[in-house]
């Protein structure tokens, strides 16, 4: 292993939700899981750790922050992390913008391109994602289904183009099970994000643990009366506030910052 820190960067899937912390202090999600294995076998590492420049503990930044959008990511969180100069970095965004009818691909592709060219020429490594499949959990999905596969190909070109290490979600079929996601069907269970962390992991070369990659086992299917009364719970718990949010302009990070602001030890 060659990394002797890391910076995550985007929205509610790398900040963390829906999983929360043991000790009930916020969300800590896949990318923390990541930083926590890179750390460990940092500080199992001798040679890497003289060779690091006196640096005696792995570093960690998370910058991410639940509701941005793509061009929100790149313009706030970004130049931070390059300023940062990691080893590493992670960049998923673009999810709530194909939720949204203001989606413009013409506009978004290109920047994708040139932020991951940017990182690379930094000198630092760069994850990009495609994501997994959610659109059969939600309404909307012949809108949603077919931007989110121009995000997809978009990352697998990129991440082609400037040799950045692409983790592939839409490939694994187990995200279709729902034990995988939250009760408002957009973000990850804390299995669910145990398994991309192994899915990022395994794309770096590092060893995660088996059980993260265990199938948690399927949901029997509810009755018809069920599955419409769940549907009527979903749609007043979580999709009503995801409306009225974009009726009034707002966004569920507003007033929030980045959980871990500073590239700093992981035991800070």
């Amino acid at each position: 292993m060659r990394w002797r820190s890391y910076v995550a960067v985007g929205d509610s899937f790398t900040e963390g939700l829906d999983d929360p912390r043991p000790d009930g202090t916020g969300y800590r999600g896949w990318a923390d899981l990541v930083a926590a294995r890179l750390a460990a076998v940092y500080r199992d590492n001798a040679d890497l750790r003289a060779a690091a420049d006196g640096i005696q503990d792995f570093r960690y930044a998370n910058l991410a922050v639940r509701g941005r959008l793509f061009d929100a990511i790149v313009d706030q969180q970004l130049p931070a992390a390059l300023r940062m100069r990691p080893d590493l970095i992670s960049f998923a965004g673009g999810g709530n913008d194909v939720l949204r009818r203001t989606f413009n691909p013409a506009a978004m592709l290109p920047r994708f391109d040139e932020m991951v060219r940017a990182l690379r020429a930094s000198g630092a490594e760069v994850i990009v994602f495609r994501f997994a499949d959610v659109t059969s959990r939600l309404p909307g999905k012949r809108v949603i289904a077919p931007r989110m596969a121009i995000l997809n190909r978009a990352a697998g070109e990129v991440a082609e183009r400037h040799g950045a290490i692409l983790v592939d979600l839409w490939q694994d079929d187990e995200f279709h099970n729902p034990r995988l996601w939250s009760e408002d069907r957009l973000h990850m269970s804390p299995a669910g994000h145990r398994r991309v962390a192994a899915h990022v992991l395994a794309a770096l070369g590092v060893g995660a643990d088996a059980e993260w990659l265990a199938a948690p086992g399927q949901v029997s299917g509810p009755s018809w009366v069920a599955a419409r009364t769940r549907d009527a719970r979903w749609a007043g718990r979580h999709l009503a506030p995801w409306v009225k949010r974009r009726l009034t302009g707002r966004s569920s990070g507003d007033g929030l910052a980045a959980k871990r602001p500073t590239l700093t030890p992981l035991s800070d």
